[in-house]
């Protein structure tokens, strides 16, 4: 008999489960709170339930099919890890942490690989395979907060894959972690290289949650050189999108740039970008490309890119630079993953 899963289920769906065992129903809120608000990854750990009640939980349920296969710990406190699902394929997280700041960011991933194709990118290198079902995202985030003991405060779907292709998990896990994990709506962020029809899709739902579009480039010729997407959804019929997504919603959008040398980071990149977006309600992240032997893309110099962000600040936006997390580590998406899978 297939044990039952627990993460994922709610408090009405333990209950049911320990009234159909001949448990109280008391029970379940005390088993609900030890996964969700204490992370335990062990029925033996679970103090306050009964002996018998453990025994039960251990004989038919499991509380996650996901298992953590690697780690790897940076100088700077970012944790990458590997998970291994149940059916043998790998996926990817990383925990990020700074001394100054209070908050814990997770980035997680909703697919096993990704079709996007972006040139760039190592998790492109990889193929894809398949969505993650809506408790393979969850486990993530339970997991990095299992191992670690730490509560993280805030996610980012900006892992392997690209959400708006894993829609309806998307959704089911996001409200999970703002119900279950007590996460909340601001500070979650989905990343998307730009999906058209699930943009509109959010707006309809007056998505409260931040989106974040990898735009990557200043206009649609050379995006499509990068970024295959671009082709079936072009450039300005995206950032047409977006101003009507910020309308219906009142949220700003984040504009993702990834600063590649000689690719994207010139003055007239600059200057063209901020005239695109001028009229989108939205802050600008850019990016420092994480260089590494494989990839024919590099770093930007360090004058372009504060060149770059003058220019954008000066068209009148919010620009800040991502601090490089894990760069002795294998911390950009994909990375990891491409080690193992050989």
């Amino acid at each position: 008999m297939e044990k039952l899963e627990l993460i994922g289920k709610t408090l009405e769906e333990i209950e049911t489960f320990m009234i159909e065992n001949n448990q109280s129903k008391f029970r379940a809120k005390q088993v609900y709170n030890w996964i969700y608000l204490k992370s335990v990854n062990s029925f033996d750990k679970m103090s306050d339930l009964p002996l018998q009640a453990r025994e039960l939980l251990k004989e038919r349920c499991i509380i996650s099919s996901v298992i953590l296969k690697e780690k790897q710990v940076s100088k700077d406190g970012t944790i990458k890890f590997l998970f291994e699902l149940k059916d043998g394929n790998l996926i990817e997280s990383v925990l990020m942490r700074f001394d100054n700041r209070a908050n814990l960011t997770a980035c997680i991933s909703t697919q096993v690989g990704c079709p996007m194709g972006c040139s760039f990118c190592a998790t492109a290198k990889l193929g894809f395979k398949r969505n993650l079902s809506t408790s393979e995202i969850i486990e993530q985030i339970f997991l990095i907060q299992a191992e670690t003991g730490l509560k993280v405060t805030n996610i980012v779907y900006m892992g392997q894959g690209e959400p708006l292709l894993n829609f309806e998990n998307l959704i089911s896990s996001i409200k999970v972690f703002r119900e279950q994990f007590q996460v909340g709506a601001r500070r979650i962020t989905v990343s998307t290289c730009g999906i058209i029809p699930k943009i509109k899709e959010l707006a309809k739902l007056n998505f409260q949650s931040t989106l974040a579009i990898s735009l990557h480039a200043p206009d649609n010729e050379k995006r499509t050189q990068i970024m295959p997407i671009s082709a079936k959804y072009p450039f300005e019929e995206l950032i047409d999108t977006l101003k009507s997504y910020t309308q219906t919603t009142g949220r700003r959008v984040t504009v993702e740039y990834v600063l590649m040398r000689d690719i994207n980071d010139s003055i007239e990149d600059a200057k063209k970008l901020a005239f695109a977006i001028s009229k989108l309600k939205s802050n600008v992240n850019l990016i420092i490309y994480n260089q590494n032997e494989k990839s024919p893309y590099k770093k930007p110099l360090k004058e372009n890119i504060l060149k770059f962000k003058y220019i954008l600040e000066a068209s009148g936006k919010k620009v800040t630079i991502r601090l490089e997390r894990g760069s002795d580590i294998d911390a950009a998406c994909g990375q990891l993953s491409s080690k193992f899978a050989k």
